[in-house]
C-alpha cells in the first residue's frame, strides 16, 4: 500500500483543467462563459470544455448532448474562446464514450472537427451504466471483483483504440464505494494490463478530483494506480469533471500533490491534439 504522502499542504500554480460540462449533457449547469469566468476568478490560465459527446441513439441518450446540438456547442465554445483570449486559453474538447460496437460512430464524429483533445471514458459495462445512481441496485447482482475486471478490460481497450488523447477518470468503477477483496490478484492484473495498454498507446491518464465529491470520497485513480503509472512513465492530465462553474479547479492541489509525491513533475497540455508537458510549479 502506497503511503499517502500527498496529504501534506502545498500551494501550486494552476495547471490546465480539461474536464467540464455544459447543460447539453442534461446534468450540468452554467454556460461556457460561466465556466471561463470561474476559471479566471480562480487564477487558472487554461481550461478545456469537454461535454459528453453524442452517441448512437440507443446508447445513454438522457446523459449526453444530441448530435443536433453539437454545432451549437462548438459555436458557443469558439465564441467564448475568442472573447477571453488574452485572459484565458480555452481549448475545445469532448468527452467521448468507449463502448464496443460504437467505435466507428465515435471515430466519424471525432474526425468531423479539429478538436484540441478528446477524453475517452468508460461509463457502461454491457448495457449497465454502473456509475448511474438510478441503476445502483444492479451492483447487487454482480460479484465486485468481476465488475472491476470487466471495467478495466474496457479501459484497456479504450486506450488501444487510437480514438482518444486522455483516458478519463481511470477507476470510475469505485464511484459508489464498492471495493474488491483487498489484494485481489485478478483485479491487480487487470489494472496492470490497463496501464501497460496506456503506456503502449502513449495516451494520457486523467487524475480527477471528481471522486472527492462522490460517495467514494477519493481521487480518481487510486493512489496505487498513480504510483504504478509514475513508475511506467505514463503522463497525466488534470480534470475537475466540473458540472457547475463553482467546481472548476476543484481539488487541483490535492491531485498535484499526489502526482508530485511520486516524482511526477509535469502535466499534459493539448492544442489541436498535440501534447506538450507543462511543469508543475509551486506558487
Amino acid at each position: 500500500m502506497a503511503v499517502e504522502l500527498y496529504n501534506r499542504r502545498m500551494i501550486y500554480r494552476p495547471v490546465p483543467d480539461y474536464h467540464m460540462h455544459t447543460p447539453r449533457c442534461n446534468h450540468a449547469t452554467g454556460n461556457v462563459a460561466d465556466y471561463a469566468n470561474a476559471a479566471i476568478a480562480a487564477g487558472l490560465h487554461e481550461i478545456g470544455m469537454s461535454d459528453h459527446s453524442p452517441m448512437p441513439a440507443s446508447y445513454d441518450k438522457p446523459w449526453r448532448m444530441d448530435r443536433s446540438e453539437l454545432p451549437d456547442y462548438l459555436q458557443e465554445v469558439e465564441q467564448v474562446r475568442d472573447a477571453v483570449s488574452g485572459q484565458l486559453s480555452l481549448r475545445v474538447g469532448l468527452e467521448a464514450d468507449f463502448h464496443p460496437g460504437t467505435e466507428a460512430y465515435v471515430a466519424e464524429m471525432i474526425a468531423s472537427y479539429a478538436w484540441d483533445y478528446v477524453i475517452g471514458s468508460v461509463h457502461y459495462i454491457g448495457d449497465w451504466g454502473f456509475d448511474n445512481p438510478d441503476t445502483i441496485q444492479i451492483w447487487d447482482t454482480w460479484k465486485i471483483e468481476d465488475a472491476y475486471c470487466a471495467y478495466f478490460k474496457l479501459v484497456e481497450q479504450s486506450a488501444l483504440s487510437g480514438l482518444f488523447d486522455i483516458i478519463g477518470h481511470p477507476d470510475l468503477i469505485k464511484k459508489f464505494g464498492h471495493r474488491p477483496p483487498a489484494g485481489s490478484q485478478r483485479v491487480n492484473e487487470a489494472i496492470e494490463a490497463m496501464l501497460q495498454a496506456v503506456k503502449q498507446a502513449d495516451v494520457v491518464l486523467e487524475i480527477s478530483s471528481a471522486g472527492l465529491r462522490k460517495p467514494v470520497g477519493e481521487i480518481y485513480p487510486h493512489i496505487n494506480i498513480v504510483q504504478r503509472a509514475a513508475e511506467l512513465g505514463i503522463p497525466f492530465s488534470y480534470g475537475s469533471d466540473a458540472h457547475a462553474p463553482n467546481e472548476v479547479g476543484h481539488g487541483m492541489h490535492e491531485c498535484l500533490s499526489m502526482l508530485e509525491s511520486f516524482g511526477i513533475q509535469k502535466i499534459a497540455s493539448f492544442k489541436q491534439r498535440q501534447r506538450t508537458m507543462v511543469a508543475i510549479q509551486h506558487a
